[in-house]
């Protein structure tokens, strides 16, 4: 059943890095848009709110220096990455490779791949350019669930 939408809601894309159903790591491209317009707290002016129901484990600050790149490897758990300065990359299993700067989010959801031919599972990522990437991971406790491209919601 669809929901009827405000049309001037807003739409705030993101990757969703996540596992099928044949343990291959993919990345498509989704959106969020559950936005309810809204006062955060008393007394705040009204914005377009989206109240994501995963609760955050932890928030971790990752310096990436340049020319860093990681070996194949899951995320540790399910988690947001948002990009606070410098550019990274993430490499899925399928071939797929996203470049991403401040402004763009990814969320890491590839437990449980299975390795490829050449070993590989999960994804490998790594710095663009010639400047750190520093990344903003929040874990969230979320089950993986293979084969269901973007989250629900």
């Amino acid at each position: 059943m669809e929901r009827d939408r405000n049309p001037d809601s807003p739409e705030v894309p993101y990757w969703h890095v996540r596992t099928d159903e044949n343990g291959v790591s993919r990345q498509d491209r989704c959106r969020m848009s559950d936005f309810q317009f809204a006062s955060i707290s008393s007394g705040a002016a009204p914005s377009w709110i989206d109240r994501l129901t995963d609760p955050a484990r932890r928030v971790v600050i990752l310096v990436l220096p340049a020319g860093w790149v990681g070996e194949w490897r899951e995320f540790p758990e399910p988690q947001w990455i948002v990009p606070l300065s410098g550019r990274w990359f993430v490499e899925t299993m399928d071939g797929t490779r996203v470049e991403m700067g401040p402004g763009e989010l990814s969320f890491g959801n590839d437990q449980n791949t299975r390795p490829d031919e050449q070993g590989k599972r999960g994804h490998r990522s790594g710095t663009v350019g010639d400047e750190p990437a520093v990344l903003m991971l929040v874990q969230v406790e979320r089950q993986s669930s293979p084969g269901r491209p973007c989250l629900p919601g």
